[in-house]
């Protein structure tokens, strides 16, 4: 890898992103700075802030005066992004793009096409999920190159962000933002739990390894603005040293601060029709936004016991038809505490209701709230895998037993939230014969995950311990079997691993197995995933119609493989299948033919026909 100046950290997150740096020509422990991102606090002014809020706004032809958008590096400026955008968005909220992030990972639509702000007017302009994530992006790429001229942002170490739960596509997809904004050039990609204890790590200093020790198991308990991230990361021993390895990974799970903020404007609602009054579409979203802000205040200090909420109408008297309401501290504690973290007993699972036939299209997000039902769903599942080694999935133990917990993402900045998840997982370690909960304290939430991407660049220079754990799921191809037809009965499909769960970035496999590959006409390629299969090989075969197989089918290629004109349509070639995990973090898997050493790549088709 090329040497740089300097590993740049970037946090793209649903509710904010940040930016953190650190040298790469020095030993020095001292955390990795953080870079204040100029951006419009009001039309025509412009500050720097720590957090760029990951909010974009499309404004009216007419709405805003000349220039009233402009930045530092682009006088001419047609939207916003960031704290004047999430503002204005409040107000306006048709023109709001948010969530962007949860949109670039949901695979049932086109994540290419202009959909965002989602259900908007038509007169609004739009954006793709791709592009409002590239559009961050440039604007980070800008704010550095403003502050560093000498030092271009695309000639760094950059280290981008991604929940652990992501898969290969979302994965693909958040690269080609970053090629999009120009920084695609010296890219890896960092799983967002993994950065966290990174940060964590660089804030203790040497005084980390006294906090933990052989035989620990980390929960990393990632609960941010669009997803709840769930990871286990082990503490072992080498050559009389500590040592780190990611070994489980939770579902990738829509539940978050967006959920809680939508729960609290439903809650008000109901209060408000009680008085007679009523919401439309437009002021339902302006209130939402009003108890994001509202939410925050009041969990950033116990003694608040309530916060205002202001939701204006529309038209000419803007003013005049604003209600004024307020979210009292009572209200608050118990739709977000009893609703998202309710007390079970560890054997609760997420409640699964009868789906109705028609349903409006729109985020997928958990059809259950309850984080902690999610949790025991995610403990109690790795327990049982069979996947993990005898020392952590003890016999005797109806759930994994996590020793210590990390908090990361915005919303466990409340010490009200992070101690309801401890005092409910203490009491399924008690009720199990366990220690109670460790909790590791000193990486601040907002700022967590740009700081320990940014470490991790120097790691990756051998400047500190490293955190093991390749990919965090196993990936397999579908084989069609050798079998005799029969009519009316599709050929079976074995899947076939190409990817072993924790195979490490820049590594290759190549599957022994002889194949036969279609050229010259138009084939589909199957692919499947686990999170639970460890123990499965390069080349090992599973049934993904037994019971139990734990194989999650991904979005097919479909494509027509070139021949070489000697062969005709349809023709099989034998070849050879090779799988490679990139520097970056993503899957590249290629066919060769034996005889002439030629290479056809398969590449993810992302859209949604």
């Amino acid at each position: 890898m090329t040497d740089h100046g300097r590993a740049v950290g970037i946090d793209l997150g649903t509710t904010h992103c940040a930016l953190a740096h650190a040298s790469l020509d020095e030993d020095s422990s001292r955390p990795p700075a953080i870079l204040d991102i100029p951006q419009l606090l009001h039309a025509g002014e412009v500050a720097s802030r720590p957090l760029l809020p990951s909010f974009i706004y499309l404004p009216g032809e007419v709405e805003l005066p000349e220039g009233a958008l402009a930045l530092p590096w682009d006088s001419s400026a047609s939207l916003a992004a960031g704290h004047f955008a999430r503002e204005q968005g409040a107000k306006v909220p048709t023109r709001l793009i948010s969530s962007a992030k949860s949109w670039l990972s949901y695979a049932g639509v086109d994540r290419r096409a202009p959909i965002l702000p989602w259900q908007a007017p038509e007169e609004v302009p739009s954006l793709s999920p791709l592009e409002a994530s590239a559009r961050f992006l440039q604007h980070l790429r800008c704010a550095w190159d403003h502050s560093n001229p000498d030092s271009p942002l695309a000639e760094q170490d950059i280290l981008l962000t991604v929940p652990a739960s992501f898969d290969a596509v979302a994965r693909e997809l958040t690269v080609e933002a970053a090629r999009l904004a120009g920084l695609a050039e010296n890219l890896t990609l960092i799983e967002e739990p993994q950065a966290a204890l990174y940060s964590w790590l660089v804030s203790q200093g040497d005084d980390w390894r006294r906090q933990v020790e052989v035989g620990d198991l980390i929960l990393v308990c990632d609960i941010g603005g669009g997803t709840t991230d769930l990871s286990l990361i082990s503490v072992g021993e080498e050559n009389g040293s500590l040592t780190l390895e990611r070994v489980a990974v939770g579902d990738h799970i829509l539940l978050g601060g967006d959920n809680m903020d939508l729960a609290l404007a439903f809650a008000i609602r109901a209060r408000l029709e009680a008085e007679g009054k009523t919401l439309d579409d437009w002021r339902m979203r302006a209130l939402t936004h009003g108890c994001r802000v509202a939410k925050e205040a009041l969990l950033a200090d116990p003694d608040m016991q309530s916060h205002p909420v202001a939701i204006a109408g529309r038209g000419a008297r803007l003013i005049g038809s604003t209600i004024r309401t307020e979210l009292p501290r009572e209200l608050l504690e118990q739709t977000l505490v009893d609703g998202f973290f309710p007390r079970v007993t560890v054997d609760a699972r997420p409640a699964a209701p009868r789906r109705v036939g028609l349903s409006t299209l729109g985020l997928p997000y958990a059809q259950d709230p309850a984080i902690t039902r999610h949790l025991a769903s995610f403990l109690c599942r790795q327990a049982t895998s069979g996947q993990l080694p005898p020392e952590m999935a003890k016999k005797g133990h109806s759930f994994l037993h996590p020793t210590a917990i990390l908090f990361n993402g915005g919303v466990t900045k409340s010490s009200l939230l992070r101690q309801r998840i401890v005092s409910i997982i203490d009491s399924w370690l008690e009720a199990d014969g366990g220690r109670g909960l460790r909790v590791l304290e000193g990486a601040d939430p907002d700022l967590a995950v740009a700081r320990g991407a940014a470490y991790y660049g120097k790691v990756r220079k051998g400047r500190g311990i490293r955190i093991r754990g390749g990919t965090v799921r196993a990936y397999y191809v579908g084989i069609e079997r050798a079998e005799l037809a029969v009519p009316g009965i599709p050929p079976r499909i074995d899947a076939v691993c190409v990817a072993p769960f924790g195979m490490e970035e820049g590594s290759e496999v190549v599957l022994p197995q002889p194949l036969g590959l279609v050229v010259g006409e138009a084939a589909s390629f199957r692919f499947f995933s686990s999170s639970s299969r460890r123990n499965d090989a390069a080349a090992a075969v599973v049934d993904p119609s037994s019971p139990g197989a734990g194989l999650e089918e991904l979005p097919p290629i479909e494509t027509t493989l070139e021949g070489n004109g000697e062969r005709a349509a349809g023709a099989l070639i034998p070849v050879k299948l090779h799988a490679r995990l990139t520097e970056v973090g993503t899957l590249e898997l290629s066919a060769e033919e034996e005889e002439t050493g030629r290479r056809w790549r398969l590449e993810y088709n992302v859209r949604v026909e």
